[in-house]
Formats: structure tokens, sequence, C-alpha cells
């Protein structure tokens, strides 16, 4: 049954909605969002209230402007409030933090920030230069705003999840971190609030991207390499879709050694221009054989 969630603008309105959680030891569990929330958010909710248990699960919704680079439009990002809010009533949320800038950087651009390290550089940090450091420096200022116990986030944005557990285990943050599967459309395409953007032939022509995934999960067994030339040969089927990148990484995003040991994890992860929208997508890897070639990657 839905429910108002209580809201939080200021750090003491927060810290008095869970202040009460916190002394009784119940677990605080926090999923961190920019809004726009749609059925992928709704999942993460769900997933967090199972965790939570009789603690209170809190949404934080937030524009970040330090993860927007100079040719990006943060004021044209989607701020639907309202709906945001009918999602967590929906999804019982009992607490919602919707901070302006100045209460999440008062004193203006922090002087101190958290540096990535070499990952941020590669994949969705080489089109994006500093987009990562914005990140990471903001979900560690919520980490302290809220003093979650687990945070969970998308698998989808796979990158920015490593990137979030290296900074946590880096700098001993204490809270767990949960990342939860992608939700898909029917065709497997993965939601994203910028699929509303993709017109009728463009939504179709973006499906193969998880065919490509797909086809990578089904090669894995024969090796890294196999992997990727399956997903290459079914992305060369649709002429519609400007990829950036195709790589076949180990689960953490590290470079998969020559000999992969049967049973090693990885991950694929695409990015492409479908139109003018650029899209992300991932799924995980097993392999099973040996890795034979380096041919692992198309852009980086």
């Amino acid at each position: 049954m839905a429910r108002d969630p209580a809201l939080a603008a200021t750090r003491a309105e927060l810290d008095a909605l869970l202040v009460d959680a916190r002394t009784s030891g119940r677990r605080v569990v926090l999923v961190p969002t920019m809004g726009a929330l749609h059925a992928g958010h709704a999942r993460l909710i769900r997933t967090a209230r199972e965790i939570a248990g009789d603690g209170p699960v809190a949404v934080s919704i937030f524009v970040n402007p330090l993860q927007f680079g100079p040719t990006e439009d943060l004021d044209r990002y989607p701020r639907p409030l309202e709906a945001d809010l009918a999602v967590c009533a929906a999804e019982s949320v009992d607490v919602v933090f919707v901070p302006g800038v100045a209460e999440v950087y008062p004193d203006g651009g922090p002087q101190v920030t958290v540096e990535p390290g070499p990952l941020a550089t590669t994949l969705e940090g080489r089109t994006r230069p500093g987009h990562f450091r914005g990140v990471l420096t903001v979900v560690a200022k919520l980490f302290g705003l809220v003093r979650p116990d687990v945070a969970v986030f998308g698998q989808k944005d796979y990158q920015q999840l490593a990137l979030i557990l290296r900074m946590v285990a880096d700098l001993c943050l204490g809270v767990e971190i949960v990342g939860a599967e992608t939700v898909r459309e029917p065709d497997g395409l993965a939601l994203s609030s910028r699929n509303r953007y993709l017109d009728t032939r463009q939504r179709q022509e973006a499906a193969v991207l998880n065919r490509a995934l797909r086809a990578a999960q089904d090669a894995a067994g024969a090796g890294a390499p196999a992997a990727h030339s399956a997903a290459q040969r079914e992305l060369d089927k649709e002429s519609g879709v400007d990829i950036d990148y195709l790589v076949v990484r180990a689960a953490d995003l590290g470079e998969l050694p020559a000999d992969v040991p049967p049973g090693t994890e990885g991950r694929v992860l695409v990015a492409a221009k479908v139109g003018t929208t650029r899209l992300i997508d991932n799924l995980p890897l097993t392999f099973e054989g040996v890795q034979t070639s380096s041919t692992t990657e198309r852009g980086q």
C-alpha cells in the first residue's frame, strides 16, 4: 500500500528522520539517484527494502553538477520531482532526501574531491573526463550525510559500480555496496531515461546492443576473444548504431590475463550512439576456455 515518504531537504532534517534507526541499531539502506525515476529505480528500491528489514529505506534525489562536463547541459536534465515522489510512495520509501546544491556543497565547489584512479580514464571516462571524480565525490558525501549501512546501485552503470566498490574498499568507508541487476524492456534493451529520445526506428535498432551482449555470453565458454568476436558480429548487422566501444574485461574491469582459467568471471560492456542518443549496457560472462588472442576490445 502506497504511503508518502518523509521529506528532508537539509542535513538537520535528514538526521532527525534517521536518528531513531541509528540509535536502535536498525539498518539504514540508501538508494542514491539523480531523479527521473523509472522501473529500474523501483527495482533498486525493492532490493533495498528486502535488505533493510524493519530499518528505513532512504532515496536521495540530487542532480550533481560536479559530474557534468562543460559540453553537457546540466540545466536540461529532467527533474520531475512530483513523479519521483509518487514512485517512492508506491515503493514505501521511508525517507527521501532532496537537498539543494548549496546543502551538498555549502562552500561552492569542493576543494577536496575523490580521485577515482586509472579505471576512470577508460570507457565512459574517456568520453567524459572528470565525470567519475564528480560521481565518487558526491557518493562519498551522501555516505557521510546519510551514514547508511548498505547502498544499492544498478549494474547498468557498471563502471560506476566498480569504481564505487573500489572507493569504499580503498577508503575504508564501511558501507556495504549491492549491485542490482539491470531492468530491461521486453526486447532486452536496458531501461534508461535516455530511451525516451529514441524514435520508433531507432528503438528497433537499439535492441541490437542486448543481442550482441547475449551473443558474447553464449560464446564465452570458448574464451574472451570468442565472446568479443560474437558480439562484434552481431553489432555489424545493424548499420544504424555507431559503436563507441565494445570491450571484454575482468569482473573488476581490469585487464584479463593471457590465459583465463576456467570459471573466471568477466564482463562485456558496450556503448553506442543511436541517432543522437548515447546508450550503454553490459552483461556478466563466465569463461570456460583459455584466451588465445588479445582481441577483446574495440575502443576503450
